[in-house]
Order: C-alpha cells, then sequence, then structure tokens
C-alpha cells in the first residue's frame, strides 16, 4: 500500500468513525494545577490568567478574543530538551527547533492504576516494564512510553494533584533504572499523568529528578499532567504532542491527542 493510499485509508476510517480521537488534555484555565519551586528558588510559574479584550461589546463589537499569562510548563505540557541541564547543547533541543516528525508516534500505556490508588509514591521499575512487555508486546524505537495512574482524577482540586506534605510531594512515577531502561530502547519519550515527569520524591534519588535528567540527556522529550490514559488500549494508539513553536522554547501547553482504533 503506498503512502497516499495510507493516508486515504486513515482520512477515510476517520470520516467514519472507526478512529477515534480521545482528548488527552486537562482545561487550562486559573485552576489549572501549578508546580511550586521550593522557598530557595526565587521565581515561580504564574498562575494561568485569561484576560478579556473584548466580547461583541464597545471594546469589539464583532469578535471576542483573550489575551493570556502562562507559563511553558502549565497544565498538560511539553517538555523539550533545553528544559534540563542535561540537554542544555543540543540545537534541536527547543520547541522551535525539535524534529516534529519524532512526536506524533504509536504509546505504550502501562497502566499502574491499582497500584497507585494503594501507594501514591509508587515507583515503575524495569521489572514492571518487563513484565508489562511480556504481556503486551515489545517497546519499539521512536514510540511513546506513558505510565497510566489516573491521577488526572485529582485534577479538579490542586493540594489533591500535587499531593505534598512536610516531605515533598507524593505522586508516582519512574525509577533512574526504568528511565535507563526506557531509553534503551530507544524511545522518543515518556509521559506523566501527574504535574511532572518524575516522581514526587525523585529529588532524592540518584541522580535527582532522573526522567527529566536521562530524557533529555538523549535529546528526548517529557510529557507532564496528561489526561483520560484509561480511554487508551496498552497499544495500538498513536498519540500526538506537538508544542507551540516558542522561539527557544523549553517546552509548551500542548492539546495531546491520541488516535485510537474502535
Amino acid at each position: 500500500m503506498s503512502t497516499n493510499d495510507t493516508l486515504n485509508e486513515l482520512g477515510a476510517k476517520l470520516l467514519a468513525g472507526e478512529i477515534r480521537v480521545v482528548d488527552l488534555s486537562s482545561p487550562l484555565g486559573p485552576d489549572t494545577p501549578i508546580l511550586q519551586l521550593p522557598p530557595d528558588f526565587a521565581k515561580n510559574t504564574p498562575r494561568v490568567e485569561i484576560h478579556k479584550i473584548s466580547e461583541y461589546d464597545s471594546d469589539g463589537p464583532f469578535f471576542a478574543w483573550n489575551w493570556m499569562v502562562l507559563g511553558e510548563h502549565s497544565g498538560t505540557h511539553f517538555d523539550a530538551p533545553h528544559h534540563w541541564i542535561t540537554g542544555k547543547d543540543y540545537a534541536d533541543g527547543y520547541t522551535d527547533s525539535l524534529d516534529l516528525q519524532r512526536v506524533v508516534a504509536p504509546v505504550n500505556v502501562i497502566d499502574c492504576s491499582k497500584e497507585v490508588a494503594e501507594n501514591a509514591d509508587f515507583l515503575l521499575t524495569p521489572d514492571h516494564v518487563t513484565a508489562w512487555e511480556a504481556e503486551h508486546g515489545e517497546i519499539g524505537a521512536g514510540e511513546w512510553v506513558v505510565l497510566r495512574s489516573d491521577w488526572d482524577k485529582r485534577a479538579h482540586d490542586e493540594a489533591l494533584f500535587l499531593n505534598a506534605d512536610e516531605t515533598g510531594p507524593h505522586s508516582p512515577g519512574p525509577t533512574p533504572e526504568c528511565v535507563e531502561y526506557l531509553l534503551s530502547k530507544k524511545i522518543v519519550g515518556w509521559g506523566s499523568q501527574c504535574i511532572g515527569t518524575d516522581a514526587g520524591q525523585a529529588g532524592a534519588m540518584d541522580p535527582p529528578f532522573p526522567a527529566h535528567n536521562f530524557l533529555h540527556r538523549d535529546n528526548c522529550f517529557g510529557l507532564a499532567s496528561l489526561a483520560n490514559l484509561d480511554q487508551l488500549p496498552p497499544k495500538g494508539a498513536v498519540l500526538i504532542a506537538a508544542p507551540l513553536k516558542i522561539r527557544r522554547g523549553t517546552g509548551s501547553p500542548i492539546r495531546a491527542m491520541a488516535l485510537v482504533p474502535r
């Protein structure tokens, strides 16, 4: 089958409803949970603000539009390699220079929602991943891998979503060995339903924040605050996660989506 035939078949299946488009993003607005850095850091990402310019009124009788205040890493978002010091030297490590071909790829969904329900600090290990592969098939080069934790069910409440106490945030994520194993498979990137790509307690790992550290070291991407992963199969869906083309951007809010065969 030629490329044109493949695209025509995909288009026909989309129009016929044989392929479902699943929204993997949470709404972006003033109530969006925002990661807050410790007090030692001078600056933090601001809360999302949406300001009206006009809405069919004296400021613009025929049109409605807004202006916004938001950080690159607000809500459901994309981490580019330049986001972390280990990826700072990649010329294509910004949102305006990355290879867009890479951000549309098959997605592997590792469901650990039951484990996370029992332990908010659940850590995904290489053994978990290899057991998943034995059941569902090998993770392929150039593919996305995401952790389904159903953490998005907490997104309506920032305190519940950040889940922090005097010892810091508590949320699931990968061990350093797990990230290295996934990168050995030549994945394009890793995604989580939590506020960031690392576990809440990842600051105490060696190295700290291994998902950020290793992914961006290898010029790979991160996705955070994903939603609705419970609507995806373990394999068989295609994830589309394209960031805004921000000049020298280190990341971007995204409207992530998946194409899922019915």
